[in-house]
């Protein structure tokens, strides 16, 4: 996986069906090397901390390649790097191979897959379109969130190297699918209650629906 281009924004305020929004969805891009901090590259920021942001979502990454797709379902919108709010544009991201808790180099920083993107209504206000959340929810290319191990210094043209794996895989596309729809797929889910670096809002998710699935079944993370 390499990346194509590194985008960065701080929040605007934008008027929208008589309300007011503030939003760092908008992204540009940076040339040269920026840091990639614990929170989020230099130059960027989010608005709303209580959803976005944080240390499991410090750096949105999305592929490049799903962007024809977006293409075909809006022809009337501009889709270039950096459109769905992504903070790297990356050639290829195969959601359903890359698995939460992989951990990659990316140039001088390491980084670590947290969870996929499910996205909140700003994205509408970006588009001026609610439709667009459930477009993205169909097309299911949800991009994925990393969370910073190793601060440092990336790049465009930076390969994301990959470096380990956690013993019980999840893909990015099952959590994607259980964020958006929920499960009662019983081995799934106790699959996502033992990965490790699975966030704290999937891993409650999941036990609520282990207990839909299987009245019996008590919290505790199984080992």
């Amino acid at each position: 996986m390499r990346v194509l281009s590194i985008q960065v924004g701080r929040p605007r305020t934008v008027e929208h069906e008589g309300d007011v929004v503030t939003s760092g969805i908008w992204k540009a891009p940076v040339e040269g090397p920026v840091w990639l901090r614990t929170l989020n590259l230099d130059g960027d920021q989010q608005a709303d901390l209580t959803v976005h942001g944080g240390r499991d979502k410090a750096l949105y990454s999305y592929s490049h390649d799903a962007y024809p797709a977006w293409r075909a379902l809006r022809p009337n919108d501009v889709f270039e790097n950096g459109a769905l709010g992504e903070n790297l544009t990356v050639d290829v991201i195969d959601e359903k191979k890359v698995c939460i808790g992989d951990v990659y180099a990316l140039g001088a920083a390491l980084v670590q897959v947290s969870q996929p993107r499910l996205p909140c209504y700003k994205l509408g206000v970006k588009f001026d379109d609610p439709q667009i959340l459930r477009q993205f929810i169909t097309l299911a290319r949800p991009g994925v969130y990393f969370r910073v191990l190793q601060e440092g210094q990336v790049q465009s043209g930076d390969e994301l190297r990959f470096v380990s794996r956690e013993p019980v895989e999840v893909s990015v596309a099952e959590v994607f699918v259980l964020a958006a729809h929920g499960s009662d797929d019983e081995a799934l889910l106790e699959r996502v209650l033992r990965v490790q670096a699975m966030p704290e809002q999937w891993l409650s998710k999941a036990a609520k629906c282990l207990r839909l699935a299987r009245p019996s079944w008590r919290p505790g993370r199984p080992e």
